[in-house]
């Protein structure tokens, strides 16, 4: 165990899918065993979102299940709600103060509405929200909140931590060396994780497979998963099969290799592909998903779980609210 300290918000909108998992929950998992790791589920960042308030606490109770299903280790990881932290909000209105107009203008978040109101040819910022404006800032109070060390991130998330070190360094400027100044961490190259299709695995393609879907509709997705025309005797190449790429990521390596022998050899058809597919990541999900099942049954379990984060968390949040006000205020 390293002293690093980790921090990552997950924004619950929606249970993950297969390509969540291999890009971001499972090295999450494996990096919790290791060091000590801040997880808060983003509610308040699902504001701009959703919203039904019975809808995000929903979400949040799926994405706290699926991370104790999955194994977070609870020993190092602090797992709690975003909104449970009232000094998130305390300063986050603090950094405000710090926080030049020109880099809220520049977060990729508002350009990207600005670029397509500007297509439309509508004021540039309408359905512009102050909430959807400032979260940077919400942000950057996430991670500067708990002296985080480490921020994963993917590479297109990359300016929010990056921020997050701008805010703090206007801060040191003006107040002195406060605010501890974290590094984003991109994850691991995983390559492409195809869906469906063979395009890669997005909610917005509509070719997912969801992480924890019962077996039969598990089955039922991967079955139908697009292939070309080739005879089971016809050699296949398995570095574009949709099939062997899924498989690659949960399969050992002699697994994953013997797989990859029949599908240059011939002799296996896509169907049977298919059907070892399944019954491999059913085999390594199945587990996890009766834990996710029961605890979405026993809620109760959950909130003490995130409560007793919530009370870690808030122990480390409110030291580090207390020097910023007072070198804020005195």
């Amino acid at each position: 165990m390293t002293d690093k300290i980790i921090l990552t918000g997950i924004k619950p909108t929606g249970i993950p899918h297969l390509g969540n998992y291999v890009g971001a929950l499972k090295p999450l998992i494996e990096m919790a065993n290791k060091n000590k790791t801040f997880v808060f589920i983003a509610d308040l960042h699902a504001l701009n979102l959703i919203k039904k308030p019975s809808e995000i606490r929903t979400h949040s109770y799926e994405i706290a299940a699926l991370l104790i299903a999955l194994g977070l280790n609870l020993n190092n990881a602090i797992l709690f709600r975003q909104s449970d932290i009232t000094a998130v909000y305390q300063l986050s209105n603090l950094l405000m103060n710090v926080t030049p107009k020109g880099l809220m203008n520049r977060a990729h978040s508002y350009k990207a509405i600005v670029e397509k109101n500007t297509d439309a040819g509508i004021d540039v910022d309408s359905g512009v929200n102050m909430g959807l404006y400032t979260y940077p800032v919400l942000m950057a109070a996430d991670i500067l909140l708990y002296n985080s060390d480490i921020v994963p991130v993917g590479a297109d998330q990359k300016q929010h931590v990056e921020f997050a070190r701008d805010i703090a360094g206007y801060f040191n400027n003006t107040y002195g060396d406060i605010l501890k100044l974290p590094e984003p961490m991109i994850g691991r190259d995983t390559g492409l994780i195809p869906g469906l299709d063979g395009r890669k695995m997005s909610k917005s393609y509509d070719n997912t497979i969801p992480l924890f879907a019962p077996e039969s509709e598990l089955k039922k997705k991967i079955m139908r998963i697009i292939t070309d025309s080739k005879l089971p005797d016809e050699p296949k190449d398995p570095d574009t099969s949709t099939i062997v790429q899924l498989y690659r990521h949960f399969a050992t390596e002699s697994e994953l290799s013997d797989l990859c022998k029949k599908f240059k050899k011939g002799g296996i058809g896509y169907g049977d592909a298919k059907k070892i597919l399944f019954e491999k990541i059913n085999s390594v999900l199945s587990g996890p998903r009766d834990k996710y099942n029961y605890l979405m049954s026993h809620t109760d379990e959950i909130d003490k779980i995130l409560d007793d984060g919530a009370a870690r968390a808030r122990a480390i949040a409110e030291k580090t609210l207390a020097r910023v006000k007072k070198a804020m205020l005195g």
